[in-house]
């Protein structure tokens, strides 16, 4: 999937430099006791938290109130619990189209990307060694501790194991992801990328597969890890889709085969949006300017032009930052 940022996209940003909630009072409530619950990914916290910040004080009769999840766990807050959520963000893309199409959202927004990383401390085993050509060998020592978060939960989770099943083809070491199986204690899977990183701060874990956004975030050492393997290149979908992993599906029991493919986050307004008219002016404020700005700040790669797959059911309001897939 190649993106392009395209210039009436450069202008869009630069007319709302200057974001506030002026000129908007025939759609706007100027209700101070409105609240727009945005559910997102781990991931996405550190920015989202920027974001929110600023987009109250420009809207200050607006609460913004943030939840994170693992990305797949998010999406189940509206089809599985019902909950009226106004903004969902996944860490992937698809998650938004597998599990909540047709009847929970009619559209999705590619936003932004990420790749993945290994991170340690100084507490870690054998730092001063690992590098890109021998980390899996360094993981797979006796005594070392590393983890991921879980597949059927988070993105994060299942791109680590594809991530291992890459580093298998790449380095043409037959075996390796099921030495990487082996290896990897229940103990050392949670639902959740970011609820790892306490671990791996207090030295329980010495090695984690991550986003770069949040090593760089939380200040981690990592290991930058080949294109061939990190899910990062455009130009390697076709390598990134000869691996896969079988993951819970929408209903109990049933299965959803994922294969690797370049990351791409992705945003919706549910269905279920209480706040609709609010909802579109927060996403507004993260294409933005100021809500670049704090993404690329906040270590989250610089927003690629938006792409939706169904652009006629996104909203009007919208439409302008779109690149039509």
């Amino acid at each position: 999937m190649n993106f392009k940022v395209s210039p009436f996209a450069i202008l869009a940003a630069f007319l709302l430099f200057s974001f506030s909630c002026s000129g908007s009072t025939d759609s706007f409530s100027s209700d101070k006791e409105i609240k727009l619950l945005v559910v997102h990914a781990g991931s996405l916290s550190i920015p989202f938290k920027g974001i929110s910040k600023e987009f109250m004080k420009a809207c200050p009769e607006v609460e913004v109130m943030l939840e994170s999840y693992g990305s797949r766990t998010a999406a189940r807050q509206v089809s599985d619990l019902k909950r009226e959520v106004d903004v969902l963000a996944s860490a992937d893309s698809d998650v938004i189209r597998k599990l909540l199409y047709p009847e929970y959202a009619d559209f999705c927004i590619d936003f932004t990307t990420n790749e993945m990383v290994l991170v340690y401390t100084s507490k870690s085993l054998f730092k001063e060694e690992i590098n890109m050509s021998n980390w899996f060998d360094i993981i797979l020592r006796d005594g070392v501790e590393f983890g991921h978060s879980d597949p059927d939960s988070d993105p994060c989770g299942y791109r680590s194991v594809l991530t291992m099943k890459l580093a298998e083809k790449h380095y043409g070491k037959k075996g390796l992801y099921e030495l990487f199986r082996a290896n990897t204690k229940k103990k050392n899977i949670r639902p959740k990328e970011v609820d790892l990183l306490a671990m791996i701060e207090t030295g329980e874990l010495d090695y984690l597969f991550i986003y770069r956004s949040v090593a760089e975030q939380h200040r981690l050492n990592y290991v930058v890890l080949p294109p061939e393997v990190n899910l990062v290149s455009n130009d390697l979908a076709g390598f990134y889709s000869e691996v896969s992993i079988d993951i819970t599906g929408k209903r109990p029991g049933e299965l959803i085969r994922k294969r690797g493919s370049p990351m791409v986050y992705g945003l919706t307004i549910p269905n279920s949006v209480k706040n609709r008219k609010w909802a579109i002016k927060f996403i507004d404020f993260i294409f933005g300017v100021k809500g670049r700005k704090i993404m690329k700040e906040s270590g989250q790669p610089v927003l690629i032009t938006p792409a939706a797959d169904n652009p006629g059911s996104v909203p009007e309001e919208l439409r302008k930052y779109l690149e039509v897939k």
